[in-house]
């Protein structure tokens, strides 16, 4: 996992940053997640869709970020299952990567049901009995509900798996399988299941429409948008004040996926973006000159030494041995020959 992938995972690891952006996803801005009915998942999705007993086939994936949601007036029942990924560089796969990570979601609590089921006949130390078996039976279910474990009753709780992408690029990659799929033909794309991504691209977000982030996710987003178009950088830096006092693990990621070279401590909570931006420009031009006077001096030697060769050059092929020995040694000397053989070259 690089830098960027570690840091953009942390920052999206807040619960308050995290709802903040299925809010705006879903809800149109409205804090209508509750950052403190967020709980944590395991990242890891197992499933084992392939083959029986030693033929089964194990995939895993490991997710960014995954975490459930409690229902407000039901504190023990999840009802929503929220999924990120977290991208520094455009994935043209990436309808197909989610795609995995939420059927797997979705074996998994089909999983989950069927070991719930038999983990509740062996409470009530009965076997399960399919349809048809003993009417006495303590617990019944019928043949399909006993092949899959998930019984007709059963529901899955929905998962919604949110692409953010972290860099100032439009997004061109396919948004959906359909748009990955070289068959055009209606009559067999209606028998195609189709899956879109669900995404969120600074580049694509109207400037207006920043406003509907209510964390330091706005300033992230905002930052990276115009990270590569000075004017309009320097506009919102300017005129924002809540860039003046950002929370320092934003400005972090701001940081790092923008590759700012901004000077950030993490011993501070907030950073001046401002101030952190003005003086790393301030740098920049102090290394430039520096680099300047580097480039001038070497300049310089390399015309000077260019000279003393045309010099050398004329010396030897007019036979002045002893002018050329004694020019050597002598720079004075030296300066009366180029301004007597090397007028042309002033």
């Amino acid at each position: 996992m690089g830098a960027k992938d570690i840091v953009t995972k942390d920052y999206m690891n807040d619960a308050r940053v995290f709802a903040d952006a299925f809010n705006y996803l879903i809800f149109d801005g409205n804090p209508v997640i509750d950052p403190s009915k967020l709980h944590e998942m395991d990242t890891t999705e197992i499933g084992m869709p392939y083959g029986e007993g030693k033929t089964r086939v194990t995939v895993q994936k490991f997710r960014d970020g995954l975490k459930y949601l409690t229902a407000m007036e039901d504190e023990n029942g999840a009802y929503l299952l929220l999924g990120i990924e977290n991208q520094s560089e455009i994935h043209y796969a990436m309808a197909v990567k989610n795609m995995v990570y939420d059927a797997l979601q979705y074996a998994s609590q089909v999983e989950r049901a069927a070991k719930s089921h038999r983990e509740e006949a062996k409470k009530q130390k009965s076997p399960i009995e399919v349809t048809g078996g003993d009417e006495k039976a303590d617990v019944r279910v019928e043949a399909g509900e006993y092949l899959s474990g998930f019984y007709k009753g059963d529901r899955l709780v929905p998962v919604i798996t949110l692409t953010l992408l972290f860099n100032p690029e439009p997004w061109d990659a396919p948004m959906s399988i359909y748009d990955m799929l070289s068959v055009r033909d209606p009559r067999i794309l209606s028998f195609v299941p189709d899956y879109r991504i669900n995404l969120i691209a600074p580049a694509q977000i109207r400037e207006e429409d920043m406003e509907k982030f209510r964390s330091s996710l706005r300033e992230v987003m905002l930052y990276i948008k115009y990270s590569k178009d000075r004017e309009q950088l320097d506009r919102i830096l300017e005129s924002d004040p809540r860039f003046r006092n950002l929370d320092v693990e934003a400005a972090v990621v701001i940081n790092r996926v923008t590759n700012s070279g901004l000077k950030i401590s993490r011993k501070e909570k907030t950073v001046n973006m401002c101030q952190a931006v003005a003086d790393m420009r301030k740098k920049e031009r102090q290394e430039g000159r520096r680099e300047g006077r580097q480039e001038g001096r070497q300049e310089g030697e390399r015309k000077a030494t260019a000279r003393i060769n045309k010099l050398n050059s004329i010396l030897i092929a007019a036979q002045r041995f002893d002018d050329l020995k004694r020019a050597t040694k002598d720079v004075s000397y030296q300066k009366e020959l180029m301004e007597e053989l090397l007028v042309d070259e002033e």
